[in-house]
């Protein structure tokens, strides 16, 4: 088992213990909220984005879940600009063209308005335009992939709140808060047996059988 930590990220929060940034910055970093020495966060989560982030200090577990090769699910409450349609929601699901290539097929849907903390800052609104939320899970890990594909169809990202990695999610987590919980080691990768040389040294193949000579 690994030590697990499941932080609440604010909007505006740098994913780093110090800010390497412009010299005299003042943008708020992880080592405000989380005093726990030995971890390190397991992905990136943009500045302006919201939600779950993984700590670990196990290499393994960390690889895991931060490696794109692993393909591990994570799932994004976004409030985008404009009403969606079935047709862009299909669009989601096979995948959109981004500069960087076709992104995988994703699990898009609708969703209620959800029932969560206020962003700081607010979100901007145009008072002519409407709004809505999808759910959007992908498994890439691409940058500001999110914000990209909803782009690509009409429908800018105005607020993302990533819900859930993998297993785990943010219920029961307030915003700016951490819950460390305890995890299962991902299973060592099979790797092939070293080759040995027979003992006797010889070799047998379907018409004759060679042995050292002896003596």
């Amino acid at each position: 088992m690994a030590r697990l930590i499941l932080f609440n990220k604010p909007h505006g929060v740098l994913c780093q213990f110090t800010d390497k940034g412009t010299e005299g910055s003042t943008r708020p970093t992880l080592s405000a909220f989380i005093d726990q020495p030995g971890v390190y966060p397991a992905g990136r989560l943009d500045l302006d984005s919201e939600g779950l982030l993984l700590l670990t200090g196990d290499g393994q577990l960390q690889s895991r879940i931060a490696e794109p090769k692993f393909k591990m699910p994570k799932t994004y409450w976004v409030q985008i600009e404009g009403e969606i349609s079935d047709d862009s929601l299909e669009a989601l699901r096979k995948g959109v063209k981004l500069k960087d290539g076709i992104t995988l097929p994703a699990k898009a849907e609708r969703m209620d308005t959800p029932d969560i903390w206020p962003r700081d800052p607010p979100v901007r609104f145009r008072k002519c335009v409407p709004d809505c939320w999808i759910k959007l899970t992908i498994s890439e890990g691409r940058n500001r992939q999110v914000r990209r594909m909803t782009a690509s169809i009409g429908h800018p990202t105005l607020r993302l709140v990533r819900w859930q990695i993998g297993e785990w999610t943010l219920d029961n987590i307030p915003l700016g808060e951490w819950q460390e919980v305890e995890a299962d080691l991902p299973a060592p990768p099979i790797t092939a047996k070293p080759y040995k040389r027979p003992k006797t040294g010889g070799y047998q193949g379907n018409r004759k059988t060679w042995k050292p000579r002896v003596g």
